[in-house]
C-alpha cells in the first residue's frame, strides 16, 4: 500500500503529541494532567487522544481490518478506558488501595511515555503492508 508510510508517520506524530501532553515523572502526574481535561469535559479528554481517531480513520479509509489492526484498536481502546477508570478511582471516588497508591508514586523513566510512539506506528505499518 502506497499510503502505509504516510499513515505511519501521521500516527507517529499523533502519539508524540499524546506523549507530550501526558509527560510527567510519575503515573499520578500523568493521571492528574489527564484529569484536568476530564474535569473540563469528557469530550475534551477524548479529543486529546488523537491516535485513536487516526487509527479509526485509517481502518475506514483503507478497509484493512486484519489481526494486527484489531490488536492495535483493542490496545488503544483499553488504554483510554483504563485511564478513565484510574482517574475515576483516584480523583473522583478516592478509593485507592495502598499498593496502587504506592505504584502511582513510582518515578517513570522518560522513555516510558514514548512507548506508544514506538509501538503503535510499527504495529500500524505491519498491519498495512
Amino acid at each position: 500500500m502506497e499510503n502505509a508510510l504516510l499513515f505511519t508517520i501521521i500516527l507517529l506524530l499523533a502519539e508524540l503529541f499524546e506523549a507530550y501532553i501526558q509527560r510527567s515523572e510519575t503515573l499520578l502526574g500523568v493521571l492528574a494532567k489527564l484529569y484536568a481535561y476530564y474535569r473540563k469535559s469528557i469530550f475534551l479528554f477524548f479529543l486529546i487522544q488523537p491516535g485513536f481517531y487516526i487509527v479509526l480513520f485509517i481502518v475506514l479509509y483503507t478497509g484493512v481490518l486484519n489481526i494486527s489492526m484489531v490488536v492495535l484498536l483493542a490496545i488503544k481502546i483499553f488504554d483510554i478506558f483504563y485511564k478513565i477508570e484510574l482517574i475515576r478511582k483516584v480523583f473522583i471516588e478516592g478509593e485507592v488501595s495502598p499498593e496502587v497508591a504506592q505504584m502511582l508514586q513510582w518515578k517513570m523513566p522518560p522513555v516510558f511515555l514514548l512507548l506508544g510512539a514506538a509501538l503503535y506506528p510499527m504495529l500500524l505499518y505491519y498491519a498495512l503492508v
